[in-house]
């Protein structure tokens, strides 16, 4: 029913003039934005987001949106440079970069962070 069509995900924030500076500047992702919400446009085939606006928004507790990278660390370290902070989760044995390492097998060297609404990113490993 659903294989051919070009199916999106969306969250809300609590201020898209935040959200597009932080997804635009801070993260260097092309914005567009239509009717007063936003438009994620996400590289290697990844499609796109939407960011809408809600007033009484509150922020997703898990991971929204998961960014794979060549090199978690030095990912780490440049969006630290631009004043991201990293989150500790109970349960999770993280060094002093924020960074779980790998935990088991099959399971990639992840380090989470928030949007300014609160909503749960992530850069990981993008190797298997």
């Amino acid at each position: 029913m659903f294989q051919d069509t070009k199916a999106f995900s969306g969250f809300s924030v609590d201020d898209i003039k935040k959200a597009k500076e932080f997804y635009g500047g801070t993260l260097g992702l092309r914005v567009s934005e239509e009717h007063g919400m936003l438009f994620l446009q996400l590289g290697g085939g990844g499609g796109n987001v939407l960011l809408y606006p809600k007033d009484n928004h509150k922020a997703a507790d898990f991971t929204v949106l998961n960014f794979p990278v060549a090199d978690v660390e030095k990912t780490v370290d440049e969006l630290t440079a631009l004043g991201v902070t990293f989150e500790r989760y109970p349960g999770f044995d993280h060094d002093a970069k924020g960074i779980v390492r790998e935990q088991g097998e099959g399971m990639p060297s992840i380090a989470w962070f928030k949007d300014p609404a609160g909503n749960v990113l992530s850069v990981l490993d993008e190797s298997p």
